[in-house]
């Protein structure tokens, strides 16, 4: 368990604060389960169980497991440990994306700490093994990735929720699984094609990150406590236009957001060269003369401080960074109409609403 760690993770409950922390105790008893299975096999997994529970219990939002806890209650679900069981696991599923989606970008740092693959590297340089130490973080990296996506699986049916419930869950699981994993190929391939248009960024955003982070947990929750058909709906308007405001925001701070406050280095996106919403806007709005340095710098090697503000002020002064702030606000309005045209159970309706609010204009 990493060091910091919050020890209070045994409420329960139902208060708005508790889910988090019951989501986390219930990612902690799993991966201790995991940890002694792998220990079992060879101690040397010791270090893939390091890795997985200094991302996974890491500082984390936790905002997939609760968009579904909320979609699940507000669909008339009971509360009970196993439902929360359940739902975490799709903290597991965010840890192989964000692991795999690091290898891919070729990312230092992830909420602050080395990412995956470089504290493999670390690990490697310091035992002197053979070899190089890039090429072992990266593929250890990927073989954790894909660990926790197996055991994201194997959370949510050792839960102990009925097969019923859990046999419709999977079903949009399924879907969501396949949707970030086209989503993350749709963006290599832009980047590959060099295909910085605003409907090509907008689509990649849709399935890498938005339906993921917001529509579908709340379809799932939905799914487990078997929604009607009005409810589905609304939860899918809802999480479709706050998804992709959420990813929006993600596409600002990735550019303009504070490293101190996203963990990240400043600009990094321009660095790693990410063809977003807020890119490709940029390159739509930008005189030639602009939008032809903005190309020559996105994703260069070696781009200095200097060039990633020059860029900044590009982004800034074409009206791209003003656009896409306009985007995210209605959005989160079209979000939240959308929630107002069904009767959600209990308090579901207004955490919803402040969980639009909280993921639209949050500051990392």
């Amino acid at each position: 368990m990493p060091s910091g760690y919050r020890r209070d993770v045994g409420k329960t409950g139902t208060d708005r604060s508790a889910i988090r922390d019951r989501v986390e105790a219930a990612l902690v008893r799993f991966l201790q389960v995991r940890r002694a299975h792998l220990d079992l096999i060879d101690p040397a997994l010791d270090d893939v169980a390091d890795a997985i529970e200094a991302l996974v219990l890491g500082p984390g939002k936790r905002l997939r497991p609760a968009f579904a806890y909320w979609g699940y209650r507000g669909a008339g679900g009971d509360d009970h440990p196993e439902i929360v069981t359940a739902l975490a696991a799709l903290e597991l599923l965010q840890a192989s994306a964000l692991i795999h989606d690091d290898v891919i970008d070729a990312s230092d740092t992830r909420r602050g700490e080395p990412a995956v693959h470089r504290r493999f590297e670390r690990i490697h340089r310091r035992a002197g093994w053979r070899g190089e130490p890039d090429a072992f973080g990266r593929n250890a990296a990927i073989l954790a990735g894909d660990l926790c996506l197996a055991w994201s699986d194997e959370m949510l049916h050792s839960s102990g929720v009925a097969p019923d419930a859990v046999a419709r869950a999977r079903r949009v699981l399924d879907e969501m699984r396949t949707e970030v994993m086209v989503g993350q190929y749709l963006d290599v391939l832009a980047a590959a094609s060099d295909d910085i248009t605003v409907e090509r960024a907008s689509k990649i955003a849709a399935y890498k990150s938005a339906k993921y982070t917001v529509e579908r947990p709340l379809l799932m929750g939905a799914a487990l406590a078997g929604a009607s058909a009005p409810i589905e709906d609304a939860y899918s308007a809802y999480g479709i236009a706050l998804g992709e405001a959420f990813q929006l925001r993600d596409d600002v701070l990735g550019v303009f957001g504070d490293p101190a406050e996203t963990g990240k280095p400043a600009g990094d996106d321009l660095r790693e060269g990410k063809r977003t919403y807020l890119i490709a806007t940029a390159f739509a709005l930008a005189d030639p003369a602009s939008a032809a340095l903005l190309r020559a710098d996105l994703g260069a090697a070696g781009l200095d401080t200097a060039r990633v503000d020059r860029m900044r002020e590009i982004i800034s002064g074409c009206g791209a960074l003003a656009r896409t702030e306009d985007r995210i606000t209605r959005l989160a309005d079209e979000a939240l109409d959308a929630l107002a045209r069904v009767r959600l159970a209990g308090e579901a309706g207004a955490v919803l609403s402040e969980l639009a609010a909280a993921s639209a204009h949050r500051r990392r």
